[in-house]
C-alpha cells in the first residue's frame, strides 16, 4: 500500500494550477511505481484541504491550486484577479459604496455586500485562520506558496458560510536557507510595485521570514468639479484642479508586511508563529454614471438643478460630490465611533483600511500515526469610507461608513492513522467576533409625505452606531477509509452552534435619539419617538440562535494510475442573522440560513506520461432559503423605505466544470479551463416580487417564480480561460517566455428581479459579458536568478464593467458601473538570492 501522506513539495510552473475534482487516495504498489518514474519529470501537487497533506489528484473536491510562479507569469498581484483563470469562481472589488470590500461566488453561491450582520457564503483562510469579513479581504498575494480555490459546498470540512466553497492561502514557511527576493515594478499612470522577502536564521532550529508589498498608482477615472467644469450652471465649484479634475478614483495605495517565525527542532515539533500589517488608502472605487432621473426637489443641487442625465459623464469620469452639501440637510454635530474620527473619511471621498492580525500554528506529531495541530488567532481591523451614490452634486444620497472589528478564534485538530484501514481527523472550533457599524445617511431621495402635526414621519437623514456580536462554536469529523487497494471512501460530519445579537442605535445629526423611523403612535416632543405598537427601535437587540449539522459523503475508484472516478453527497449553509438596516422597529426581523444539499461527480486523468492532465466535474445542488433583499416592505412598519434580508426561495443548481494542462514538448504548456451553470428558482417568497405578497411560505406559482433574475445578482452563467507560454532556452544568454492569456466572463445582473422591458433597470442595470487578454514576456538568466519582464493587461482595451449597482428600485433614481480597468502596461525586475 503506497504512503497516503506524501511530504509538500513546493509547487512549479508546470503545475500552472490547473486541477480540480480531487480526488481520495487510493491506489496499489503498480501506481505507486509509475508515479515514482513520473516524478522526476514533474514535482507532485500536495493540498491541505482535509486537514492532511495528499496528493491534488487524489483528494475526492474540486480544487483550483495556484502556486506563486503561475500568479506571476498571469500578472496577477490580487485574490480577485486569481478568478479569472478559476471555473464557476466570481470574485470582484465592491463599489464605493461598500467601501474596501469584494463580492464573492462559487456556483453561484456567495454575498455581495459587506455589513457586518450578512454571511460571506465563501470561506477564506489564511494559513487555516479563517476570515470571518468580505472588508479588506482583496487580499494582495503577499508571498503565497499557493493558493487553493475549493469549489462546492465545504460544511464539513471549514464550518459555516463555505457552501459555494472556501479559498486557501498557504504561506511560505521559514526554513533557514537564507533565501529571498526583492522586485520593482513601474507602469502606466507612474505605477510602482516594491516587493520583496527574506529567510533567515535566528539561532538553531528557529527560522523567520520577513516580507512586504508596496504598490501605489494614480487611478483611471476622473472625478471632475462640475461647476468648474460648467460655470453657467451656477453650482457651486469646489475648486477644481487642473481641466477641473478633483483626483482620479480607482487608484492603488496598498502597504503590507508580514513575519513568521518557525521553532521546527525535530519532526515531532512544528510551531510558527506569523503576524501581519495591511493599509489601504485610496480614493473611492472607479465609478460611472450610467442613469440619472430623480424629480424629488429634495435631491435637487443647491441651485435647483434637478438630478438628470446632465450628470452623466462619460466612460471614465464623474461629477461625484462626496459631502458636498448632503450632509448638511439637518444641522448638528456628529457624534465619532469609539472615540475615533471621522476626518480621515468625512467628504474626502476617500477610503482607510487598516488591518493586523496575530496567528500560531502548532503541529505535534505524537507518535507515527498520531498527529495533534492548534490553530489561534487574533484579528482586527478598522475602515472607513464616504460615497456619494448619485456621483453628482445633486444631492439623492450620501454615506459616510466607519466599521471597527475584531475577531477571535481557536481550532483543534486530531489526525490518526488508522493502519492501511482509515485516516482519522477529529476536531473542535470556536470564534467570537465583535464588529460596530457606524454610519452616517443621507436618504432624501425616499419620496413620503410629512405629517402636519410638529413630529416628522420620516428622518431623512440619522446616524446609526451599532455592535454586531457573532459567535460560533463547532465539532468535526472526517473519516477516509480505504476498503480495497483502489477504493476510497471519505465520511464527514460537523456540528455548528452560531449565534449573532445586533444591537441598533439611530441618531438625529443633532444626536438626538431615534427610537423608531415610523411614528404613528410616538411622542410630539421629538427628543424620541417610538415605533409601531410602541417598540422602541434604539437601544433594541435582535438575536438570531441557530444549530446546523452537515454531512459529507464521497466514495472515489482508481481505474488506472491514469484514471480516477469520483462521487460525492454534501452539505453546507450560509449562516442567519437580523435585518441590518431597519428604517422602524418592525424591520428589525430576523431571517433563516441558507442551506445547499450537493450532488457532484467528478472525473481525474494524468494521460501520455502526464503531459495531459484532463478534469471534469459536474454537480447538482438542492438549494433552499435564498437570502434576499426586500426594496418593498409594508408589511413591515407601513410605507417608507425597505432594505430587508429575508429568505425569499428555493432553486436548482446544475453545472458543469473542465481544467486542461498539456505540455507537449519540453518548455510549451498550455492551460485552460472553462464552466457553465444552469440556475431555475423552484418557489419564491411572495413579498419578494410582491410588496403586499406573503412574507413566509414558497410558492411555485409561475408568475411568480419567474420574476426572479437567474442567475441571482452577482452570478455569471458562463466563464472560460485559456492560456499558453513557451520558454525558449537561449543558452548561456538565459531563456525567453511569451505567454498570452484570455479570459471571458459572462453577464451579471444588477438586480433581483427582472425588470420591465424597456425600463431603466432593463437598459443599463446588467454588466454585459467581456473577454479579456493579457500577455507577458519574461527574460531570465542563466542562472535563473534574475528576472526582467514586460506586461500588458487588457491588451486589446476592451471596455467593460465589473458590475453595476442600481438603485432605482430603492426610489434613488441612480444606476451606476464600475468599469474595468484599461489598457495597461508595466516593467518588473525580480532579482532572487
Amino acid at each position: 500500500m503506497k504512503d497516503r501522506n506524501p511530504p509538500i513539495v513546493r509547487l512549479s510552473a508546470l503545475r500552472l494550477g490547473l486541477s480540480a475534482s480531487v480526488l481520495a487516495i487510493s491506489t496499489g504498489a503498480a501506481a505507486q511505481a509509475q508515479e515514482a518514474q513520473q516524478a522526476a519529470a514533474t514535482d507532485e501537487i500536495v493540498v491541505t484541504a482535509q486537514f492532511r497533506e495528499q496528493r491534488l489528484q487524489d483528494t475526492p473536491l474540486a480544487i483550483t491550486a495556484v502556486d506563486s510562479k503561475l500568479l506571476e507569469s498571469r500578472s496577477q498581484t490580487s485574490l480577485t484577479e486569481v478568478a479569472n483563470q478559476a471555473p464557476s469562481v466570481v470574485l470582484r472589488p465592491t463599489t464605493a459604496a461598500f467601501g474596501p470590500s469584494i463580492t464573492a461566488s462559487i456556483r453561484g453561491l456567495g454575498q455581495i455586500d459587506f455589513n457586518p450582520a450578512l454571511e460571506p457564503g465563501v470561506g477564506l483562510y489564511i494559513d487555516d485562520v479563517y476570515y470571518p469579513r468580505l472588508v479588506g479581504a482583496n487580499f494582495d498575494l503577499l508571498d503565497v506558496e499557493r493558493i487553493e480555490i475549493l469549489r462546492g459546498p465545504q460544511g464539513t470540512l471549514t464550518g459555516r458560510n463555505s457552501e459555494g466553497g472556501a479559498i486557501k492561502f498557504i504561506s511560505r514557511k521559514p526554513t533557514g536557507d537564507s533565501g529571498g527576493y526583492l522586485s520593482a515594478t513601474y507602469g502606466i499612470r507612474n505605477r510602482i510595485n516594491l516587493r520583496g522577502s527574506v529567510d533567515f536564521t535566528i539561532a538553531k532550529n528557529l527560522f523567520a521570514r520577513i516580507s512586504g508589498t508596496f504598490a501605489d498608482q494614480e487611478g483611471y477615472v476622473k472625478n471632475i468639479d462640475y461647476g468648474c467644469a460648467f460655470p453657467a450652471s451656477g453650482v457651486p465649484t469646489r475648486a477644481g484642479g487642473a481641466n477641473c479634475v478633483v483626483g482620479k478614483d480607482g487608484d492603488v495605495g496598498y502597504k503590507a508586511l508580514r513575519g513568521i517565525v518557525r521553532y521546527n527542532p525535530s519532526d515531532a515539533v512544528d510551531l510558527t508563529v506569523s503576524g501581519d500589517y495591511i493599509r489601504d488608502s485610496r480614493r473611492n472605487s472607479a465609478e460611472v454614471l450610467l442613469y440619472a432621473n430623480n424629480t424629488n426637489p429634495n435631491v435637487a443641487t443647491p441651485n435647483g438643478l434637478p438630478f438628470d442625465s446632465r450628470f452623466i459623464c462619460g466612460r471614465f469620469c464623474n461629477y461625484a460630490t462626496t459631502g458636498n452639501t448632503a450632509a448638511s440637510f439637518v444641522a448638528g454635530a456628529i457624534p465619532p465611533l469609539n472615540g475615533l474620527p471621522m476626518a480621515a473619511t468625512q467628504g474626502s471621498g476617500r477610503m482607510e483600511y487598516k488591518g493586523w492580525g496575530l496567528a500560531a500554528n502548532a503541529d505535534f506529531k505524537l507518535n507515527d500515526d498520531l498527529k495533534l495541530q492548534s490553530i489561534t488567532a487574533y484579528r482586527k481591523f478598522d475602515t472607513g469610507f464616504s460615497p456619494d451614490g448619485d456621483l453628482s452634486p445633486a444631492n439623492v444620497g450620501f454615506g459616510i461608513s466607519q466599521l471597527d472589528s475584531w475577531f477571535v478564534s481557536q481550532e483543534l485538530r486530531l489526525n490518526a492513522k488508522l493502519g492501511d484501514l482509515a485516516d482519522l481527523t477529529v476536531g473542535g472550533f470556536i470564534s467570537d467576533e465583535k464588529t460596530t457599524y457606524y454610519t452616517l445617511q443621507d436618504i432624501r431621495y425616499v419620496a413620503i409625505a410629512l405629517p402636519s402635526g410638529p413630529l416628522p414621519l420620516f428622518p431623512l437623514q440619522f446616524i446609526g452606531n451599532d455592535p454586531v456580536r457573532s459567535k460560533s462554536k463547532a465539532v468535526f469529523a472526517t473519516a477516509i477509509i480505504h476498503p480495497a487497494p483502489a477504493l476510497t471512501i471519505t465520511l464527514g460530519g460537523r456540528y455548528t452552534n452560531e449565534s449573532k445579537a445586533y444591537t441598533f442605535n439611530r441618531f438625529n445629526l443633532d444626536g438626538k435619539t431615534i427610537n423608531g423611523f415610523l411614528d404613528p403612535v410616538g411622542a410630539a416632543n421629538g427628543a424620541g419617538y417610538n415605533g409601531p405598537n410602541g417598540k422602541a427601535l434604539t437601544g433594541s437587540t435582535g438575536r438570531f440562535n441557530g444549530n446546523r449539522f452537515d454531512y459529507r459523503v464521497s466514495a472515489d475508484y482508481r481505474f488506472s494510475p491514469a484514471v480516477l472516478a469520483y462521487a460525492t453527497v454534501s452539505t453546507g449553509f450560509k449562516g442567519g442573522g437580523i435585518a441590518p438596516r431597519p428604517f422602524n422597529a418592525a424591520q428589525a426581523v430576523p431571517f433563516g440560513p441558507e442551506k445547499l444539499t450537493a450532488f457532484e461527480l467528478g472525473l481525474k486523468t494524468d494521460l501520455f506520461d502526464r503531459r495531459v492532465r484532463f478534469n471534469v466535474s459536474a454537480y447538482y445542488n438542492k438549494f433552499k432559503g435564498a437570502q434576499l433583499t426586500l426594496l418593498s416592505c409594508p408589511q413591515f412598519g407601513g410605507p417608507g423605505p425597505c432594505a430587508v434580508p429575508q429568505n425569499a426561495g428555493d432553486a436548482d443548481v446544475k453545472g458543469l466544470e473542465a481544467e486542461l494542462f498539456i505540455q507537449p514538448v519540453k518548455g510549451l504548456q498550455i492551460d485552460a479551463s472553462a464552466s457553465v451553470l444552469d440556475w431555475k428558482w423552484k418557489c419564491v417568497v411572495p413579498a419578494v416580487v410582491n410588496p403586499a405578497g406573503a412574507t413566509s411560505g414558497c410558492s411555485s406559482e409561475p408568475a411568480l417564480v419567474s420574476q426572479l433574475v437567474s442567475p441571482p445578482r452577482g452570478v455569471s452563467k458562463a466563464q472560460w480561460s485559456a492560456g499558453i507560454q513557451y520558454e525558449a532556452d537561449l543558452g548561456n544568454a538565459g531563456s525567453i517566455t511569451p505567454r498570452f492569456d484570455a479570459a471571458y466572463q459572462g453577464a451579471i445582473a444588477g438586480t433581483a428581479t427582472i425588470a420591465p422591458k424597456g425600463s431603466p433597470s432593463d437598459l443599463y442595470a446588467t454588466a454585459a459579458a467581456f473577454t479579456l487578454a493579457n500577455a507577458r514576456l519574461t527574460w531570465r538568466n542563466a542562472s535563473r536568478n534574475l528576472d526582467v519582464s514586460f506586461e500588458v493587461t487588457n491588451l486589446f482595451d476592451k471596455y467593460y464593467f465589473l458590475s453595476k449597482f442600481d438603485l432605482t428600485g430603492a426610489g434613488a433614481g441612480s444606476i451606476s458601473g464600475m468599469p474595468g480597468r484599461p489598457r495597461e502596461w508595466a516593467v518588473t525586475v525580480k532579482k532572487k538570492f
